[in-house]
């Protein structure tokens, strides 16, 4: 995801449509042009002459030492094939279960996507310097969480296209950009050439970047780009003309080096934030093979998703870059699909509004309009913050928003808008190497405030208009005539009975002219395409889609027979000669109806109809497999929730797919004739639906699940803070005596108490200030950071203090605090010693734009005084955090899963813990009487039926803030079977929520599940219906059941202390 720097907003941001600028003559332009120049978008016929010439020179290129994935000005081309790469992100390690990979690339290869676009997590691979967890380094067992094989192979066996994008600094909303924490130590600034930046990264970019290249297309992997760097375009004290410097480019070389050293051969990629041309071919030292872009236009108020941002909404990228990247395609390597909420903020459900459908019909199809022909959507399945890997901004859930949701659902609507318009490009080759030409108000209209962008054949006949509002945020509704030039000439559309056409609020349009349905020219269409396909003998398959209520024309030639209504009501229908074509005019309504036109069959349906349609490569021979191929027949069917895979085999159709209801499947189109449908391997009977096609009804029926009530579990607690005792031996801790820090923060305490010095870098942090009492002592001033909303609490031997609950807006917190806080204790004693304990949030560092160095900024204490003393070297300080720090323990469940507290550190949130002997205590009921922190655990069977996909999630309550007895600011970890899957902050929130997929939780045996439970400033228990776990919807499901990772239970730990 984009970092934003505010102060390098652009003037072509934030120009309106149509605004003038300095300089602009466009609207005279337009005036003095006739009405072809202005269908064709060109000032005159010459120039557009001029610019295919152009276009012409321009030669296929590729990578030195492979042929497979080669590029021109126009488009990508795998194995000599002009391809879009419609592409979604997403994260194997936000999904550790590599079991469901396979399914998260089968939903998006469903939408019509043929790529995905994935980082990997330096921090997570090389927690403990040295020791990248991969390949030859990995864990050996089946269920490696970071083992990518299985990540590769599940892309493979889907079709599936991938873009690598290791780093190393990858922002991603994960903790330090997804630079290790160690990593953080150094002098020199990170993402520059300082000596130890460089020495730190040569392992870990060598030792992915041969990960990588084994995967590649040229070894029979699915990997067809790799992007060094990540949002490389900017740094401190060079203005945009002086950026990059030598330095700059020799980062963004040598970055590439690594990777070309270690094998990789595709071609290199950039994704410009600042959309400068910084490192496009050409540009010299650094320059990478594809430039691409990056933004986010709606940007991230999810609180307020009804209020779209105008500031960011492009008008020009293809003039941009015509003038910065000529000789590649178009590329947005990251474009805006949601966004991620904070802590106090709204859920993940506010940031799916704000990215919905209306929003990915608008601001899509005006990147179409610029021609863009490879697309990443961030993210099309977001997954999990799990164990403490979010940066500090943002909370366990990394939902996003996405299309695919974080429990692996495809409820939401704008996963079906993303379907037909990634299903429309697969079947439009001529958009390849179409031109795109330049939007105006009211040109090709007669309304001035719709604004069409065309974009012109270039060596096909076919033209694409892209309409929208003039005021894209416009929420009413806007009639049109729209005026074309096609191959029977000059048109207004619509043509019969002086009709108009409608745009609702917040819609955009693709209209074509002289468009190629398997040689039956479709001379123009103000419905949208979905798809078509060439069926059994010299059929074609055309579907047309609306919005309801919604008038639409398509012509067609004469030549072809007269239009025969086949199915669907006939009224709402005119059918016309015009110009040596066949017109036909329809108002879009939800029943479906069928017209034939001589060897055409064409569909009209409703757009919320067309949501069910479901177009399926057919499988090819290997190597080819189920990637996607323009010269691969297609298989459309009517169905209901998913339909994963489609084939022939022996006469029948062959599906694998999810329903969630009694649901139709209805065979649109196949390119043989079958004879009956196999569904999840199950043979039904089949009949014929009105239209004369193969259908079958696959009944529905839900599953009985039992799970346990959390509540009515028998619960074993453990104090989980007896560090507070005074008694309490902290010989094994970490002294703090670093009297200097590399820190960009300079110290303001005698010796370094920032955790990262001492190689403690998530979870949590406890730290023991050791002094002799002088008598005088009366407060405690304390600067802590822990990052967005952290908190801490404070004690004086056992003796509570204060705590800071928590704010979403500040990352550190100063006070002073009282050393008299209760009537029994009136303070301390001359002469005897003291302990003062401190337990920190850590909710993990922050992202940066290069150069700035902020993910360094400390955790920790950053300054203290204590009253009395002059020197604030008569508090000596010790500290841990996760047991070994960056030596972690858990190498299965990564280096931030686990943080400082008792509990954590002796390794009992994991399976088995030696509970036996510990008391029984609830909580719900009984929780912690005291400031302090509950370590609370339990365990389950489950056995849930299979064949089921069914979301698990586990749920907290909001319980209030304070009663008579507790008080309810407090905090809770979740631990499932080991992996810290919720951070709940009661007081901030907002997330309540917590998906677990199975494989986590083990569906059909025992689950261990843990609980820290944090009282700030009182006693706490999280009430009656606290904590839950709940099931969503059951989904029949054609997926590949996960196999359980393997998470290894209790072992006592050597030297745990």
């Amino acid at each position: 995801m984009a970092y934003v720097d505010p102060s390098k907003l652009r003037t072509r941001y934030i120009a309106y449509e149509g605004a003038s600028r300095p300089g602009d003559r466009r609207d005279e332009d337009m005036r003095a042009r006739t009405p072809v120049e202005v269908i064709c978008g060109f000032a005159n016929a010459s120039q557009k002459r001029e610019l295919n010439a152009v276009h012409s020179n321009h030669d296929e290129r590729s990578t030195p030492g492979q042929t497979k994935v080669t590029w021109d000005q126009h488009s990508l081309m795998i194995n000599d094939e002009r391809i879009m790469i419609f592409s979604g992100e997403f994260h194997p390690f936000r999904l550790p279960v590599p079991g469901l990979w396979l399914d998260i690339f089968q939903k998006i290869k469903s939408m019509g996507f043929n790529g995905v676009s994935f980082y990997t997590d330096w921090g997570l691979l090389e927690g403990n310097p040295g020791n990248v967890m991969i390949g030859d380094n990995g864990i050996k067992n089946d269920t490696d969480i970071w083992n990518l094989d299985e990540f590769f192979a599940a892309a493979s066996e889907a079709g599936i296209y991938l873009i690598a994008r290791p780093g190393p600094y990858i922002n991603a909303e994960t903790s330090a950009g997804g630079i290790p924490g160690w990593v953080l130590r150094i002098k020199g600034a990170i993402r520059s050439m300082s000596p130890d930046y460089v020495g730190a990264v040569k392992n870990y970019m060598s030792t992915v970047g041969k990960i990588i290249a084994d995967a590649q297309i040229t070894r029979g992997g699915p990997v067809i780009m790799v992007q060094p760097e990540n949002e490389y375009t900017t740094w401190p004290g060079l203005t945009e003309e002086e950026f990059p410097s030598q330095m700059n480019r020799e980062v963004m070389a040598l970055m590439a080096e690594e990777l070309r050293a270690a094998g990789v051969e595709v071609p290199m990629a950039m994704n410009d934030n600042e959309v400068e041309g910084y490192f496009a071919p050409g540009t010299g030292l650094g320059e990478v093979d594809i430039y691409g872009i990056d933004a986010y236009p709606m940007r991230y108020d999810c609180a307020h998703p009804d209020v779209w941002p105008t500031y960011r909404f492009p008008y020009d990228w293809n003039i941009l870059h015509e003038a910065q990247s000529p000789t590649t395609p178009f590329a947005i390597m990251e474009f805006q699909g949601g966004s991620g909420g904070g802590w106090g903020g709204v859920t993940e459900e506010g940031c799916a509004m704000l990215v919905n459908h209306e929003a990915s019909r608008v601001v899509y199809k005006n990147n179409y309009s610029f021609g863009v022909k490879i697309f990443n959507i961030y993210m099309t399945y977001g997954g999990t913050n799990w164990g403490n890997l979010g940066y500090h901004g943002g909370y366990t859930s990394y939902d996003y928003g996405a299309s695919i949701a974080e429990d692996r659902t495809i409820t939401r609507e704008k996963y079906s808008e993303q379907k037909l318009q990634a299903n429309f490009f697969k079947v439009s080759p001529a958009y390849l190497t179409a031109t795109p030409g330049t939007g105006q108000n009211g040109s090709y209209t007669d309304n001035p405030r719709i604004a069409v962008t065309p974009l012109v054949g270039n060596g096909t006949k076919t033209n694409f208009y892209v309409v929208r509002h003039a005021d894209f945020t416009f929420t009413g509704n806007a009639r049109y005539r729209m005026t074309v030039s096609t191959s029977i000439g000059i048109i207004t559309i619509p043509q019969l009975h002086n009709t108009t056409l409608s745009l609702n609020g917040r819609d955009s349009k693709l209209h074509v002219t002289d468009y190629d349905v398997g040689d039956i020219n479709m001379i123009y269409s103000s419905a949208e395409v979905l798809t078509w396909a060439r069926a059994i003998g010299s059929t074609r398959i055309l579907v047309l889609y609306g919005g309801e209520d919604e008038v639409h024309e398509v012509a067609f030639s004469q030549a072809l027979s007269k239009p025969v209504i086949l199915d669907g009501p006939t009224s709402g229908i005119i059918i016309e000669q015009q110009q040596a074509s066949w017109v036909i005019q329809w108002r879009v309504t939800a029943t479906p109806r069928v017209i034939q036109i001589g060897d055409l069959e064409l569909h009209l349906i409703w757009r919320n109809d067309a949501y069910d349609y479901w177009v399926m490569e057919v499988p090819a021979a290997e190597p080819m497999g189920n990637y996607s191929s323009p010269s691969k027949d297609l298989i459309i069917v009517k169905a209901g929730y998913l339909v994963r895979s489609a084939s022939i085999q022996d006469d029948h159709l062959v599906l694998s797919g999810d329903v969630n209801a009694t649901t139709t499947v209805e065979v649109i189109s196949t390119p043989q004739e079958v004879r009956g449908i196999v569904f999840n391997n199950q043979l039904l009977n089949t009949t014929l639906s009105s239209r004369g096609k193969l259908q079958v009804s696959i009944p529905y029926h839900p599953p009985t699940i039992f799970l346990p009530s959390l509540y009515d579990l028998e619960w074993r607690y453990l104090n989980s803070l007896p560090e507070i005792d005074p008694l309490y031996d902290d010989k094994a801790w970490t002294v703090l005596n670093q009297s200097w820090s590399n820190n960009p923060r300079n110290l303001t305490t005698p010796t370094s108490l920032y955790a990262l010095d001492y190689g403690y870098h998530t979870g949590s942090l406890l730290y023991r200030g050791h002094f002799i009492a002088n008598g005088q002592e009366s407060s405690l001033f304390l600067n802590i950071s822990g990052g967005a909303g952290f908190g801490y609490s404070i004690w004086l031997n056992d003796d509570y203090l204060d705590s800071w609950a928590g704010s979403s807006d500040s990352s550190f917190y100063a006070q002073n605090i009282s050393l008299v806080p209760t009537a029994n204790n009136a303070g301390v004693s001359s002469g005897k010693p003291y302990t003062i304990s401190i337990l920190i949030d850590h909710m993990g560092y922050d992202e940066e734009a290069p150069g700035t160095d902020a993910i360094k900024f400390p955790r920790g204490i950053l300054d203290y005084s204590l009253s009395g003393h002059e020197q604030q070297s008569d508090l000596r300080w010790k500290m841990t955090g996760n047991l070994g720090g960056e030596q972690y323990r858990d190498l299965v469940r990564g280096p931030l899963n686990e943080g400082a507290m008792f509990a954590e550190r002796q390794g009992y949130h994991l399976p088995q813990p030696p509970s036996e002997t510990w008391e029984t205590r609830s909580p719900f009921t009984k929780g912690i009487d005291n400031p302090g922190v509950g370590f609370f655990t339990t365990s389950f069977p489950l056995d849930l039926p299979k064949g089921y996909d069914i979301p698990l999630r586990f749920v907290f309550a909001f319980n209030g803030s304070t009663d008579v007895v507790h008080t309810r600011n407090y905090r809770c970890q979740l631990y499932v079977n080991g992996f810290q899957f919720g951070k709940f902050v009661n007081n901030l929130g907002p997330q309540t929520d917590f998906p677990v997929p199975e494989g986590i939780l083990n569906y059909n045996g025992n689950n261990y599940i843990a609980v820290t439970l944090w009282g700030l400033d009182g006693g706490a228990m999280i009430g009656p219906e606290g904590l839950q776990l709940v099931a969503s919807q059951p989904i029949w499901s054609g997926y590949r059941k996960p196999a359980a990772v393997e998470w290894p239970g209790y072992v006592k730990r050597r030297g745990a202390y």
